[in-house]
């Protein structure tokens, strides 16, 4: 069992306190980590080292662009050097499959960290053209000290997203994993300070997000969070940052439609889209497609097949690559997936397929919840409105463009969604009436370093990845220059 410590001003450390917590595959309950806990005190620290390192012209400044560059491309080779490695690890620590991991998670890690590599150098302001014999220039400048707050179910990715951009611009970082998957990021840890890392730049601080979060959101040292998880959580992040004026960026939940009109006729493709779209991941994913709108013209022969299909779909542990979808993070989030799935239930929505916990043989051991579908005939029952978090597909049954529109914008979420069509004009038409800040036609779950990500509505504002995250970690600094002789400027006050 490996014994993991934080990463403090470029030295791995245990908590000011000492204690520490244990890490549990949710494939089968073996302890395989323990790593600290830790509190307050920690990101005092962690900010301290956070600052100075900011302080260092050395790094923060423009023409230390280069450098920066440099070893984000540092830190990408790294993970590719260790992929194998840090892909078991998050594999165990969070029960996604290995293929997922090792062929999806890790490696986008790595490629991002290229993206904002490329982008270092390319952060910069603009002339204004200011009537007058004026000079004036809008400056890009870093916030300073950065965190970030995220969620279990991207890990590694998350990290990157996070970590990347917030460099780039010439920030430092105080990031702390999520409780229930801590161990990849203390692996990019240990790749950082190999790759040599100034002190300070990142700093990694593990421990419960009620005590480390609420420190970090209310630190006055800390110029900027941007968090990823819950919109409940959200709201409380952005309450706790308003103490101090903090700037926010916030990619929370979705309750994604993924949408086929009749038109689009390859079933196969179809229905491997919408299970792509929702059992990813087991369905622990912001951007999952779990409210499925089909024609009517299509829909039988789609049910039938979309039940056929998600009944063989292979559950099982982590490591197994025959596996397609693998645990639920926790017992508790498990519980409460199946508590939706109640739910469903009684309010009337009919459950097609699963729905149930699988307990056979081996997933005995684990928090496995079968691969469920729900035929949803109203969009007022609780599972079309609140995000689930887990393995469940809502199957729904339209007649028309514009009602489709309505049902699909009926949430209080605009995180992604998706348009199935072979008709160009009507893929724009619904793409521009769906209020989301992801569209996909004919295509889902694609998300590019190149493009950003981010939502609409309760689903957040600010952007992860592409050019546009930088706009979060900068700041505008105008500077007007006043070119006129100083006689014609003193005369306006004569």
């Amino acid at each position: 069992m490996t014994h993991y410590q934080m990463y403090i001003n470029g030295k791995f450390v245990d908590a000011v306190s000492g204690e520490t917590v244990a890490s549990r595959c949710p494939s089968d309950g073996e302890e395989i980590a323990v790593y600290p806990k830790g509190g307050v005190a920690d990101v005092d620290l962690a900010v301290a080292a956070a600052k100075a390192a900011f302080a260092d012209p050395t790094w923060s400044k423009p023409h230390a662009s280069q450098d920066r560059a440099a070893l984000l491309r540092a830190i990408a080779q790294g993970i590719r050097d260790n992929a194998d490695h840090i892909s078991e690890v998050e594999a165990r620590d969070s029960g996604k499959t290995i293929t997922d991991v090792s062929l999806v998670d890790v490696q986008w890690a790595a490629d991002c960290f290229d993206y904002f590599a490329d982008l270092a150098t390319q952060i910069y302001g603009e002339v204004i053209p200011v009537p007058g014999d004026v000079l004036d220039i809008a400056l890009r400048e870093p916030l300073g000290v950065c965190s970030a707050i995220v969620a279990w179910n991207y890990p590694i990715m998350f990290a990157a997203w996070k970590i990347a951009p917030c460099l780039a611009a010439g920030n430092t970082m105080v990031f702390k994993p999520a409780s229930h998957t801590s161990l990849s990021a203390l692996e990019l840890a240990n790749i950082m300070s190999k790759v040599g890392a100034p002190a300070g730049v990142v700093n990694i601080v593990t421990g419960p997000g009620s005590e480390i979060g609420e420190a970090i959101c209310n630190h006055p040292e800390i110029e900027k969070v941007s968090f990823t998880g819950s919109t409940s959580v959200g709201k409380k992040v952005m309450q706790m940052a308003s103490s101090t004026i903090k700037k926010v960026t916030l990619e929370l939940g979705g309750k994604s439609p993924n949408i086929f009109f009749d038109d689009f006729t390859n079933l196969e493709a179809a229905v491997g889209a919408a299970m792509l779209g929702m059992y990813f991941n087991a369905g622990q994913t912001c951007i999952a497609g779990s409210r499925v709108f089909v024609h009517e013209n299509i829909y039988d022969a789609f049910k039938s097949e979309l039940v056929r299909r998600v009944g063989n779909i292979p559950v099982g542990h982590c490591l197994d690559y025959d596996t397609r979808m693998g645990a639920i993070i926790s017992e508790g989030q498990m519980n409460a997936i199946l508590n939706y799935i109640e739910l469903g239930k009684q309010e009337g929505a009919n459950l097609l397929i699963g729905g149930h916990r699988m307990t056979e043989g081996a997933l005995s051991k684990g928090y496995f919840i079968a691969p469920t579908v729900f035929e949803c005939d109203r969009d007022d029952y609780t599972i079309m409105q609140e995000e689930i978090f887990g393995p469940v597909l809502c199957l729904c049954k339209f007649s028309t463009e514009e009602e489709v529109i309505e049902r699909a914008n009926n949430t209080i979420y605009g995180l992604a969604s998706a348009v199935w069509t072979l008709d160009i004009k009507r893929a724009f038409r619904v793409a521009k009436a769906l209020k989301a800040g992801q569209v996909w036609i004919n295509q889902y779950l694609m998300i590019s370093n190149f493009a950003p990500h981010g939502g609409f509505k309760q689903s957040g504002f600010g952007k992860d990845l592409s050019k546009y995250a930088i706009d979060g970690y900068t700041q505008i600094k105008n500077i007007y220059v006043e070119l006129c002789d100083d006689d014609a400027y003193m005369s306006t006050f004569e």
